[in-house]
């Protein structure tokens, strides 16, 4: 049952405030002075004291009740789990890097159980250019999905073969299991044990990165708590929230790239 520790902790504890923060970090961070675990860590630890404080206005909170169909429970169907929990089984949360190089950009971090995929990626989403030749056309996104399946693609419009002037969003893919067949790719957890039995850190967390992590959710989890915020429902099987994408776009101008469009790494 998921009483005895997720209902007590929630999404944002149990994935956003480290998992995806880690990521992140690796994300806006700057160049290291070397590839030393120490001068890896510092710049991850100078990009998290960069970050402010997330505020509940910049979060959206979901609780997933069962599918459509009935076939898949909801959250409190669970014997565990107490009838009246408001545990958030789903977040997206809106972060704010305050420095030079990423001030006016906005971070997205998303998490949630009993979606439609189950994948972790990264998403960077390039800017409308003004008086562009081809205007109201969705954006072009660099996405590095590290599972299930590592690749890295670029989504880009293109003109479709022929004649005809149409565009199209296609991508430009880099997908491990394809490029580099017969080359095993290490697990995670394999990888961080070989880590260890060598002396290296540079994949762990350090007691200054882990301040900031809780210097950046605790004033969240407090309002969350003082306010009792009730997470919205969302449907086992769905991409979470009705509201999700609607969120991201009010907020900070986010545009869904291509709804039509749906990536499918080579088998």
């Amino acid at each position: 049952g998921r009483c005895c520790y997720f209902d007590q902790f929630g999404i944002i504890r149990d994935v956003m405030q480290n998992h995806l923060l880690q990521v992140l970090s690796i994300v806006a961070m700057n160049q290291p002075r070397s590839l030393s675990a120490e001068d890896i860590r510092d710049r991850k630890t100078e990009a998290l004291r960069h970050i402010l404080p997330i505020r509940l206005e910049d979060t959206l909170l979901g609780q997933y009740v069962a599918s459509a169909d009935g076939s898949k429970p909801g959250y409190k169907d669970d014997d565990t789990v107490p009838k009246d929990s408001t545990t958030a089984t789903f977040a997206q949360c809106v972060l704010h890097v305050d420095n030079d190089r990423w001030r006016g950009v906005p971070w997205i971090i998303k998490a949630g159980k009993a979606l439609d995929e189950a994948k972790m990626l990264v998403r960077i989403q390039f800017k409308d250019m003004p008086n562009a030749l081809f205007p109201n056309l969705p954006r072009n996104e660099l996405v590095i999905q590290v599972s299930p399946k590592e690749s890295v693609y670029i989504k880009t419009i293109v003109k479709e073969p022929g004649l005809s002037t149409n565009l199209a969003m296609s991508e430009l893919d880099l997908t491990y299991k394809t490029r580099y067949q017969g080359v095993k790719i290490p697990d995670a957890y394999a990888t961080l044990i070989l880590d260890v039995l060598n002396g290296d850190h540079s994949n762990f967390v350090r007691s200054d990165e882990l301040d900031e992590a809780w210097r950046i959710f605790t004033p969240l989890l407090h309002q969350i708590e003082k306010e009792q915020a009730v997470p919205l429902p969302y449907e086992y099987g769905s991409s979470g929230p009705e509201s999700t994408y609607r969120f991201a776009e009010d907020r900070v101008g986010y545009k869904r790239t291509g709804l039509e469009y749906h990536w499918k790494a080579p088998e």
